[in-house]
């Protein structure tokens, strides 16, 4: 069911991606996996807001561990952009958290909610490093809440 976007930090991107015709399934709606790509998409997009393009995290090593999304309703095709709201929502030694909150041109509903966990890595070495100062506070810049995935919620609950 269509909710109204959370509220986001004030240091959080929101990035426009293009919805194409081609994104659509059998039922007119955006393919579930398509978000992946609209969220690829908008971190690029914000990393080179956050970092900078004299020293980009993607250069220096950042691989994708894990991605959740909850699909809260379904997207369709109008010419609209799809709008990718992302922060930093968790920070540790060599791994931070990316939230994302996906919403239309257009409207205030929320289709999608999701969050990512990146993995800082030395790609000459093949393994992960820790995060180097500039990253870490690069990265504390946009630091914010995170989302309350249904995963988290059911987590919450066998405690």
């Amino acid at each position: 069911m269509p909710r109204p976007a959370p509220s986001v930090p004030p240091t959080a991107a929101t990035v426009e991606v293009p919805v194409r015709w081609s994104d659509m399934d059998a039922y007119g709606h955006v393919n579930n996996v398509q978000y992946l790509r609209y969220l690829e998409e908008a971190r690029v997009y914000a990393f080179n807001q956050w970092f900078g393009q004299e020293r980009s995290l993607l250069e220096d090593g950042v691989l994708v561990a894990r991605s959740e999304i909850d699909y809260l309703a379904p997207m369709t095709f109008n010419y609209q952009p799809a709008l990718v709201t992302l922060w930093c929502s968790r920070i540790s030694g060599a791994s931070f958290d990316i939230a994302y909150v996906v919403r239309q041109g257009g409207t205030d509903l929320t289709f999608a909610q999701a969050e990512s966990t990146l993995v800082t890595y030395d790609l000459t070495a093949a393994r992960p490093r820790r995060l180097a100062d500039h990253e870490r506070a690069a990265i504390e810049t946009v630091l914010g809440e995170p989302l309350l995935l249904r995963s988290h919620k059911e987590r919450r609950h066998e405690h």
